[in-house]
């Protein structure tokens, strides 16, 4: 007897890069005096004018991608969506593969561009008589790895006198990692003007983080942030910003020199200051890179402190 088309039943697993996020609720009191509470601010017309309260919420970093799948005749095909203004590069491996193969074969790489959406492989069964069945792991850089840096001068990136580099390249309290060996973090006052320090397209933004500390595994993925995209490909990433201190959206195209968000003390950090560093997608590697930096009265030493 011959049997076709057996089910081929697909569970989609989503591994990816975080993307650190937080929520609020908004509390307020209508005409009649009854309390609501909501995840939107609320229409003027339902709240009374001093009856709206913010209350931070701590979320769990989200994805800045994310996995589907959608069934095609009798296989389904492996879909990324991405969800920033510029490019990602994904990694498809099969978490548990019966009876099942993908076209390309897994493990692939493809790069999805800003805010598109792109059929990573085709899953069918190997023998189609027999029932399969998969599951599916996806990791996510954002970037292109096809970006080639240029030697470029940057912009200091801060409004401010009297402003300091606390920790350089290579510093020993937290630039110890691929994303972070080549950063500087500048000393400044919660509220400091952060300039955008070359052009570019903001990327991401992060606004909603108030909290602070020194627990790694805890904040070290909790920091406002601005990514901006060069036209090289290049990443210039803004940390540690004020909450709701964002001065720009996502997908604006920013001058260098143009103010982009205040300065703050969000994240893994001892105190308020601007993290500053230049990076790129690598190949599933994302790393921070040597660059060099102009203040008012000429070129940086950039060391590490």
């Amino acid at each position: 007897m011959n049997v076709v088309g057996r089910a081929l039943v697909a569970i989609t697993l989503i591994a990816a890069l975080p993307l650190a996020y937080a929520g609020k609720v908004y509390r307020w009191v209508d005409s009649r005096g009854v309390v609501h509470y909501g995840d939107h601010v609320p229409d003027p017309k339902a709240a009374t004018p001093s009856g709206v309260t913010v209350i931070p919420v701590i979320a769990e970093p989200s994805a800045i991608a994310s996995l589907r799948t959608q069934q095609v005749g009798r296989a389904y095909q492996a879909i990324a969506d991405n969800r920033l203004d510029g490019p990602v590069e994904v990694r498809l491996d099969f978490a548990r593969a019966d009876n099942v193969r993908g076209d390309p074969d897994l493990p692939t790489r493809t790069v999805v561009p800003a805010h598109g959406h792109t059929v990573v492989s085709l899953l069918d069964t190997v023998d189609a008589t027999q029932p399969g069945g998969f599951e599916l792991r996806m990791d996510v850089v954002p970037g292109d790895p096809r970006a080639r840096p240029q030697d470029v001068e940057y912009l200091l990136p801060l409004r401010m006198n009297g402003w300091r580099i606390d920790q350089g390249f290579g510093g020993g309290f937290s630039h110890d990692d691929e994303q972070n060996r080549y950063a500087i973090d500048l000393a400044a006052p919660i509220g400091t003007p952060v300039l955008a320090a070359r052009d570019g397209v903001v990327m991401e933004v992060e606004s909603d983080f108030s909290r602070a500390g020194l627990n790694r595994e805890r904040y070290a993925g909790r920091a406002n942030l601005i990514r901006i995209l060069h036209d090289d490909g290049t990443m210039g990433v803004y940390a540690h910003l004020k909450v709701d201190g964002m001065l720009v959206r996502a997908g604006q195209r920013v001058r260098a020199g143009q103010t982009i968000a205040l300065s703050g003390n969000t994240g893994f950090t001892t105190g308020p200051h601007l993290h500053f560093a230049v990076q790129v997608n690598r190949g599933m590697r994302l790393e921070s890179i040597r660059f060099r930096m102009r203040g008012p009265q000429g070129p940086l030493n950039l060391a590490g402190n």
